[in-house]
């Protein structure tokens, strides 16, 4: 299928003589969707970003979803405007001028009326990342005398304090956590909050009746109750401390087996202030963990089956949103913290009757999605192969059981609304369908591929690599390269099946594995290598096999992403953001609701890279219409 040189879809479509403006003025204009409720984002500074090249200073920052389309900016050195006129078609400038110990502010101009400075930034400069300074855990030894240490582990952003900056959070996990599928002890998990500048805000302890491994200690940060600062959401239990020092339940039970297994005792849900640590609400886990067996064995993997992630269930306000199982019985609750008070919206739960069309049983992946699957301005859950609705109540099911990744979004512009990609497990449930892409609204496969083999296709990916070709591109442990019409275009395909990340000046998405940044060359086929940050300090990266970066999403600078990896040491965190310019300008991404939930879920099970809610690739229609947003507090 050729690409299209004009694209309609339902969310945008441009008149001619708007087209003919843009040829004028550049890609930078977006306008705002209108919607029956707006949505809640957060309120953040301009994000500067200054990096010092060999000839010049390379600067970058956010453009706001609330920003009049006319915005324009003016860039200040050392106190002296450097721009000859505001720049109203970029969010990047060169300052040829510009050092090494120079300092930046931005200033916003709306209608000819410059106005108030943002946050002054220095320049960075000697070294290609931002460091934050980590505080690294003592070791500890287990019941059974094993010594262990710690290693950073997944993390997330939010702006903890209301200062319009992000603070960062990070999962501090030992060296023997394990899967649930294997027995042994584990050592504490924490979670430490950080500022920019490494100051750490607080430390929670989850205590020893919580178990280390990459399905049981998912969270979630958010502002949550709409007062410009995020909360922190996760599972605890008797003995977890929180940032201030206090005890939750019991601080001298200890509920492990023999075999280091936690199968009994209490389990709740506690709401953190953000800023402090400080517990706020503790209520029970909901769903409990009731008959071990009932989740699908009695050991205790299925039932300690965990996932996080947020989502705006009214078409306006987040919730919290956490489940249990996915293997076999899958329950969803969501979660509202609002005027102080922690309850629950509705839970869904698909029972043990084994039925995988007319419920979610055995439909969960190692991570869920959500964002607006069939177009009534609120958000769903993409569980896996089965969808909830806003409501709570099951949306649809394709009945092709449980899979390692999924990606949900515009995958395919020339159709009506919203696509879900996929990878299966079990043969005896996919069928031809080891990958497949289906519609979000209704589980219609639209496509599938198999290569035959009947085994677990445990990795898969979508993302526009291809310009010759509207739309993403998809391919998996199975088979090439395939269109997102379901048509192989290539018989060879990307090494990287994990991460993707929007890099460099145009508007395809390169790959992402292993700290390494590849961009897709459809002439040869193959990758050609645009960065490494092995050559910066030894950074690695997370989650062995799975090679992701502790967090992937846009973080500050323009609508482009950064990622954060850890030195091999655990001495500090290591954020690289791009040095490139780009003649696209739009918001920042964490102001599409869509994409800002499912980068608060992106700590969950098997991180995947978040997607936004409108078709961003080659070939997008400009402008984005964007969702219509406001900035908490809600003035």
């Amino acid at each position: 299928m050729e690409r299209h040189s004009y694209v309609k879809s339902r969310l945008n479509v441009i008149s001619f003589a708007f087209l003919a403006t843009l040829m004028t003025c550049g890609q930078g204009i977006f306008t705002t969707q209108a919607y029956a409720a707006s949505k809640q984002v957060e309120a953040l500074d301009r994000g500067l970003f200054a990096f010092k090249k060999t000839n010049y200073v390379f600067l970058s920052w956010r453009l706001f979803a609330t920003d009049p389309e006319n915005i324009a900016f003016n860039i200040y050195r050392d106190g002296q405007r450097v721009n000859t006129s505001p720049l109203s078609t970029s969010t990047n400038f060169i300052d040829p001028n510009g050092k090494a110990d120079s300092v930046y502010s931005i200033r916003p101009v709306i209608n000819g009326v410059e106005g108030a400075a943002d946050v002054a930034k220095g320049v960075l400069s000697g070294k290609r990342y931002q460091s934050i300074p980590l505080n690294k855990p003592a070791d500890g030894v287990t019941p059974d005398g094993e010594v262990y240490t710690y290693k950073v582990n997944d993390g997330s952003v939010g702006d903890l304090d209301g200062d319009k900056e992000y603070e960062y959070l990070i999962k501090w996990e030992p060296s023997n956590a394990t899967d649930n599928a294997l027995p042994g002890y584990t050592g504490n998990v924490y979670i430490d909050a950080y500022k920019q500048d490494g100051t750490r805000l607080w430390r929670i302890d989850l205590g020893k009746n919580l178990r280390a491994g990459p399905h049981y200690n998912d969270f979630v940060v958010y502002d949550l109750d709409g007062d410009g600062k995020a909360e922190v959401m996760l599972k605890t239990a008797d003995g977890t401390v929180d940032g201030t020092g206090t005890v939750i339940g019991n601080g001298d039970a200890d509920y492990r087996n023999t075999r280091g297994r936690i199968l009994t005792g209490p389990e709740y849900m506690t709401v953190f202030n953000g800023a402090t640590g400080k517990a706020m609400a503790t209520v029970d886990y909901s769903p409990e963990r009731g008959d071990v067996c009932g989740w699908g064995d009695c050991y205790g993997n299925r039932v300690d089956r965990f996932l996080a992630g947020v989502a705006y269930l009214d078409g306006e306000r987040p919730s919290a949103v956490f489940s249990r199982g996915y293997y076999g019985r899958a329950v969803v609750v969501a979660w509202d913290w609002r005027d102080g008070k922690l309850t629950q919206r509705w839970t869904y739960d698909s029972g043990t009757s084994g039925d995988t069309l007319n419920t979610a049983y055995g439909q969960g992946a190692h991570h869920f999605r959500t964002g607006d699957a069939d177009g009534d301005g609120k958000d769903d859950i993409i569980f896996g192969a089965a969808t909830i609705g806003s409501d709570g109540k099951l949306l649809n099911s394709t009945g092709l059981g449980h899979g390692d990744a999924l990606h949900f979004g515009v995958l395919d512009p020339s159709r009506e609304g919203k696509q879900v990609f996929m990878v299966h497990e079990s043969a005896k449930q996919y069928g031809k369908n080891a990958m497949e892409m289906h519609d979000a609204a209704t589980g219609e496969i639209l496509w599938g591929y198999s290569n035959g083999s009947g085994g677990d296709n445990g990795r898969g990916v979508c993302m526009d690599i291809d310009p010759a070709y509207l739309g993403v591109e998809c391919w998996s442990s199975q088979g090439g390269l395939f269109n997102v019409k379901g048509e192989q275009i290539s018989d060879k395909k990307p090494s990287h099946i994990n991460f993707g990340i929007w890099w460099d000046g145009d508007l395809l998405r390169e790959t992402w594995d292993r700290a390494v940044i590849d961009k897709w060359m459809p002439a040869k086929p193959g990758p050609s290598r645009l960065f490494s940050a092995y050559t910066y300090n030894s950074g690695t990266w997370i989650n062995g096999t799975k090679s992701t970066p502790v967090l992937s999403a846009d973080l500050f600078g323009d609508w482009r992403e950064e990622f954060i990896i850890p030195k091999y040491d655990n001495s500090e965190l290591q954020i690289f953001s791009t040095i490139s310019e780009t003649e696209y300008r739009m918001p920042t991404l964490m102001h599409d609701t869509s994409y800002r939930t499912q980068v608060a879920g992106q700590n969950a099970g098997y991180n995947q890279p978040p997607h936004t809610s409108f078709y961003l690739g080659d070939g997008m229609t400009l402008p984005v219409k964007w969702e219509s947003v406001y900035t908490a507090p809600k003035k």
